[in-house]
């Protein structure tokens, strides 16, 4: 038996969650820089993770970009111009794929954890124009941690990337930049 908590929100009583808790999904991208009007989806991440933050279903995507990777960027994720070239899908479809799979998350109402989520959306909207794609439009539900962070915790001092808050709030981060881990830790 459900019971509604004063906020309107469904509750378990089992264990008093949220019933939007059994089931998010998650979304992150790696990309040749931090324009998101003009850098590039490299790699690409959307899971699905039940109430215990397992994975039930996850989809990663390598893109060929179409340009040169900086070395810097490869130096965060690993993904070199010369690896992209070999084993990435064209970025068209990459990005058609990674909007499609978002959209059906968000139409069935499943909320998407993404940290910063205003970048990772932002440049995926314009990585959509570019190649043709019907990008999302305001995407909803969306739980970003970085701005649950900063209000909750807005006198901390130190860096607010994923991999500093992640150990601020011992939350395991196995593979920095690496799109897969990164959304699993947000």
């Amino acid at each position: 038996m459900k019971a509604t908590h004063d906020s309107g929100q469904t509750v378990d009583p089992a264990d008093g969650a949220p019933g939007w808790t059994r089931v998010i999904g998650v979304f992150d991208l790696e990309t040749t820089g931090v324009d998101v009007a003009c850098d590039r989806i490299v790699t690409a991440h959307v899971g699905l993770l039940d109430a215990s933050g397992s994975v039930i279903l996850s989809r990663d995507w390598i893109a060929d970009p179409g340009v040169e990777i900086p070395e810097s960027a490869a130096a965060l994720h690993g993904v070199t111009t010369e690896r992209a070239r070999a084993v990435g899908e064209p970025a068209d479809e990459v990005v058609e794929q990674t909007v499609d799979v978002l959209r059906s998350l968000l139409d069935a109402g499943i909320p998407v954890v993404a940290y910063n989520a205003a970048y990772d959306f932002s440049l995926l909207a314009h990585e959509a124009i570019r190649h043709g794609v019907t990008p999302l439009r305001d995407p909803s539900p969306v739980i970003d941690p970085l701005v649950i962070d900063k209000s909750c915790d807005r006198y901390r001092r130190g860096k607010r990337t994923l991999a500093a808050v992640a150990e601020h709030y011992a939350v395991r981060l196995d593979d920095p930049h690496q799109a897969s881990a990164d959304a699993v830790a947000a």
